[in-house]
């Protein structure tokens, strides 16, 4: 086809040719460079792990996380229990300011961009009460260890039964309780921190046990890694299988669908 063309016209239809295929060129990488990543089964890039904050449960004791603590400290990570204000049986939402004090005082202690949040029982809940105010800028990832996060029966009872022995914390846990609603009615995982709850089929605190199911997140009852392991509510923090499943759920990278392989392997 060219050949049939005068010099003058083959220079003229060469230069078109080269520059709608240098268009062409520039195009293409724009589309990539604005691609999300993820897309296509890409694995989204995820910052280095920071700091460890661990939320404590109903009554803010920080010694029955200590153990949990000491665990990711060997395993090298930065590790703070966060103390609550009235013993944790106050107003959650005021445990979470506490907690957004804490991730600003821990990241500006490191350098680092993000932080890493482990709530055990009622500690779960502040967690999702603090991302969802702002939190989600922040967290890298969650993990909430046998929370209630549809209520208890428990507290249920208490506020029937005893409600002069049920404070705001233990309301606010009850299976109506207009904070859960709130918190439930939209997306239970907002975008921004991975989600991982790890539960236990034997908790006779948080009842019934599949309350801590989190509607998005990596749900890993202890029970689906090791079928014999006994494990109660109060044991979440220092049973030596659930640190190791901590302690994996919080590495770089995503986070990991556990199962009956790793048994051996987390020590179970």
């Amino acid at each position: 086809m060219l050949a049939g063309l005068s010099p003058a016209r083959r220079r003229l239809v060469i230069g078109l040719l080269v520059v709608t295929v240098a268009a062409v060129l520039v195009l293409g990488a724009v589309l990539l460079a604005g691609r999300p990543t993820g897309a296509a089964g890409e694995s989204v890039d995820r910052p280095e792990p920071g700091p460890v904050l661990l939320v404590p449960g109903y009554g803010g004791s920080v010694a029955s996380l200590r153990p949990l603590a000491d665990r990711l400290t060997a395993e090298g990570r930065d590790a703070t229990v966060v103390e609550l204000p009235g013993n944790g049986t106050g107003d959650l939402e005021a445990s979470a300011d506490v907690l957004a004090k804490a991730a600003a005082a821990a990241r500006e202690r490191t350098g680092a961009g993000s932080v890493d949040v482990v709530g055990y029982s009622a500690g779960g809940v502040v967690a999702r009460l603090w991302v969802a105010d702002g939190g989600a800028d922040v967290a890298r990832r969650v993990v909430t260890l046998g929370s209630p996060h549809h209520g208890t029966s428990l507290a249920d009872l208490a506020g029937t039964v005893a409600p002069d022995q049920c404070p705001e914390a233990c309301r606010q846990m009850t299976t109506g309780s207009p904070l859960l609603a709130a918190l439930n009615a939209g997306d239970e995982t907002p975008e921004g921190p991975d989600w991982v709850s790890i539960w236990t089929t034997q908790d006779q605190t948080v009842t019934p046990p599949e309350s801590a199911r989190l509607d998005g997140a990596l749900d890993l009852p202890v029970q689906s890694v090791c079928a014999g392991a006994r494990v109660g509510h109060g044991d979440l923090p220092r049973d030596p299988l659930v640190q190791a499943m901590v302690v994996a759920e919080l590495a770089a990278g995503d986070p990991v669908p556990l199962g009956p392989a790793d048994c051996a392997r987390l020590g179970g």
